[in-house]
C-alpha cells in the first residue's frame, strides 16, 4: 500500500541531494566559463551579455544552495 501525505515532508532524498549537486555542478562550471570570458572579451555588447549569464547562474547556484541549506523545506 502506498503512503500519501497531505504536507510533502522536508527531506531531501539521496536521489535529490545527487540532482541538486549535478545541477549545481553544472551552473558552476557554466558561471566560472561566463565570468572568466568578460575579462578577455573586449566587445561591449558581448560583454553585456556575458555579464548578464553570470549573474543568471549565480542567482540559480544560491538558489540551489539555499534548498540544500533550507534541508528541503518547500518554502
Amino acid at each position: 500500500m502506498q503512503e500519501t501525505y497531505d504536507v510533502v515532508p522536508d527531506i531531501i532524498s539521496s536521489k535529490d541531494l545527487d540532482y541538486l549537486s549535478d545541477m549545481f555542478n553544472w551552473t558552476y562550471g557554466a558561471y566560472k566559463c561566463t565570468y572568466n570570458a568578460k575579462g578577455s572579451v573586449k566587445d561591449e555588447t558581448l560583454k553585456k551579455v556575458l555579464e548578464k549569464a553570470t549573474n543568471i547562474f549565480e542567482g540559480n547556484m544560491n538558489k540551489i544552495l539555499n534548498i540544500l541549506c533550507n534541508g528541503g523545506s518547500n518554502e
